[in-house]
Protein backbone atom coordinates (compact mmCIF):
# COMPACT_ATOMS: atom_id res chain seq x y z
CA UNK A 1 0.00 0.00 0.00
CA UNK A 2 1.25 3.55 -1.06
CA UNK A 3 0.67 6.84 1.11
CA UNK A 4 1.32 10.07 -0.03
CA UNK A 5 3.76 12.03 2.05
CA UNK A 6 2.19 13.87 5.30
CA UNK A 7 -1.15 11.87 5.12
CA UNK A 8 -2.05 9.02 7.51
CA UNK A 9 -3.78 6.00 6.31
CA UNK A 10 -7.89 6.19 6.35
CA UNK A 11 -9.97 3.91 8.43
CA UNK A 12 -10.42 1.46 5.69
CA UNK A 13 -6.11 0.96 5.10
CA UNK A 14 -5.65 0.72 8.56
CA UNK A 15 -8.52 -2.32 9.44
CA UNK A 16 -7.53 -3.85 6.11
CA UNK A 17 -5.31 -7.27 7.19
CA UNK A 18 -3.49 -9.55 5.05
CA UNK A 19 -3.80 -13.17 5.79
CA UNK A 20 -0.14 -14.79 5.09
CA UNK A 21 1.10 -18.46 5.06
CA UNK A 22 3.89 -18.00 7.45
CA UNK A 23 5.21 -21.32 5.62
CA UNK A 24 5.35 -19.55 2.07
CA UNK A 25 4.59 -15.73 2.61
CA UNK A 26 2.30 -15.72 0.18
CA UNK A 27 -1.07 -13.51 0.50
CA UNK A 28 -3.66 -15.77 0.76
CA UNK A 29 -6.29 -13.01 0.17
CA UNK A 30 -7.97 -13.34 -3.67
CA UNK A 31 -7.75 -10.54 -5.93
CA UNK A 32 -5.06 -8.39 -3.11
CA UNK A 33 -4.98 -5.19 -4.22
CA UNK A 34 -2.87 -4.26 -0.85
CA UNK A 35 0.21 -5.50 -2.27
CA UNK A 36 1.75 -6.53 -5.17
CA UNK A 37 3.31 -9.61 -4.81
CA UNK A 38 3.22 -12.26 -7.61
CA UNK A 39 4.02 -15.40 -7.85
CA UNK A 40 5.94 -18.14 -9.69
CA UNK A 41 5.14 -21.74 -9.51
CA UNK A 42 8.35 -23.85 -9.72
CA UNK A 43 8.90 -27.47 -9.98
CA UNK A 44 10.50 -28.88 -6.57
CA UNK A 45 13.72 -29.91 -8.48
CA UNK A 46 14.28 -26.25 -9.50
CA UNK A 47 13.75 -24.84 -6.24
CA UNK A 48 16.42 -27.12 -4.60
CA UNK A 49 18.68 -26.50 -7.26
CA UNK A 50 18.46 -22.79 -6.91
CA UNK A 51 18.22 -22.92 -3.03
CA UNK A 52 21.43 -25.02 -3.33
CA UNK A 53 23.34 -21.98 -5.21
CA UNK A 54 22.25 -19.92 -2.51
CA UNK A 55 23.87 -22.03 0.07
CA UNK A 56 26.72 -22.06 -1.88
CA UNK A 57 26.91 -18.59 -1.61
CA UNK A 58 26.13 -18.01 1.57
CA UNK A 59 28.63 -20.32 2.45
CA UNK A 60 31.32 -17.59 0.74
CA UNK A 61 30.21 -15.13 2.39
CA UNK A 62 30.54 -16.88 5.60
CA UNK A 63 34.39 -17.94 4.50
CA UNK A 64 34.71 -14.12 3.73
CA UNK A 65 33.94 -13.26 7.39
CA UNK A 66 35.98 -16.05 9.31
CA UNK A 67 38.77 -14.66 6.38
CA UNK A 68 38.35 -10.89 8.04
CA UNK A 69 38.17 -12.58 11.68
CA UNK A 70 41.64 -14.62 10.86
CA UNK A 71 42.94 -10.99 9.34
CA UNK A 72 43.64 -12.42 6.12
CA UNK A 73 44.98 -10.93 3.41
CA UNK A 74 42.92 -8.02 1.51
CA UNK A 75 43.99 -9.42 -1.58
CA UNK A 76 42.68 -12.88 -0.99
CA UNK A 77 39.27 -11.65 0.47
CA UNK A 78 38.72 -9.43 -2.90
CA UNK A 79 39.16 -12.55 -4.95
CA UNK A 80 36.64 -14.43 -2.35
CA UNK A 81 34.42 -11.12 -2.66
CA UNK A 82 34.75 -11.51 -6.49
CA UNK A 83 33.71 -14.84 -6.76
CA UNK A 84 30.65 -13.91 -4.32
CA UNK A 85 29.60 -11.65 -7.06
CA UNK A 86 30.06 -13.49 -9.75
CA UNK A 87 27.74 -16.52 -8.69
CA UNK A 88 25.38 -13.84 -7.30
CA UNK A 89 25.25 -12.67 -10.64
CA UNK A 90 24.91 -16.07 -12.58
CA UNK A 91 22.24 -17.08 -10.08
CA UNK A 92 20.27 -13.58 -11.38
CA UNK A 93 20.67 -14.64 -14.45
CA UNK A 94 19.20 -17.58 -14.13
CA UNK A 95 15.80 -16.08 -12.60
CA UNK A 96 15.76 -13.46 -15.26
CA UNK A 97 15.86 -16.42 -17.76
CA UNK A 98 13.14 -18.14 -16.13
CA UNK A 99 11.09 -15.06 -15.50
CA UNK A 100 11.14 -14.01 -19.63
CA UNK A 101 10.83 -17.66 -20.69
CA UNK A 102 7.38 -18.49 -18.42
CA UNK A 103 6.51 -14.60 -17.14
CA UNK A 104 6.56 -12.58 -19.97
CA UNK A 105 5.89 -15.01 -22.50
CA UNK A 106 2.81 -15.47 -21.07
CA UNK A 107 2.11 -11.55 -20.65
CA UNK A 108 2.84 -11.09 -24.13
CA UNK A 109 0.25 -13.76 -24.88
CA UNK A 110 -2.27 -12.21 -23.27
CA UNK A 111 -1.38 -8.65 -24.86
CA UNK A 112 0.33 -7.06 -22.26
CA UNK A 113 3.22 -5.79 -24.16
CA UNK A 114 3.82 -3.66 -20.82
CA UNK A 115 5.21 -6.42 -19.57
CA UNK A 116 8.49 -6.08 -21.96
CA UNK A 117 9.24 -2.68 -20.24
CA UNK A 118 9.46 -4.37 -16.72
CA UNK A 119 11.92 -6.77 -18.35
CA UNK A 120 14.41 -4.16 -19.70
CA UNK A 121 14.21 -2.63 -16.70
CA UNK A 122 15.10 -6.35 -14.63
CA UNK A 123 18.00 -6.20 -17.47
CA UNK A 124 19.19 -2.98 -16.44
CA UNK A 125 19.42 -4.44 -12.86
CA UNK A 126 21.46 -7.33 -13.54
CA UNK A 127 24.16 -5.58 -15.39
Amino acid sequence: MKLKENTSPTENEQEKTVSLNDNTDECMEMDCSCCHQKATPRQEKEVKQLKNRLNRIMGQLNGIGRMLDENRYCGDILIQVAAVESALQSFGYLILQEHMETCIVEEIGKGNLDVIEEAVELVKKLK
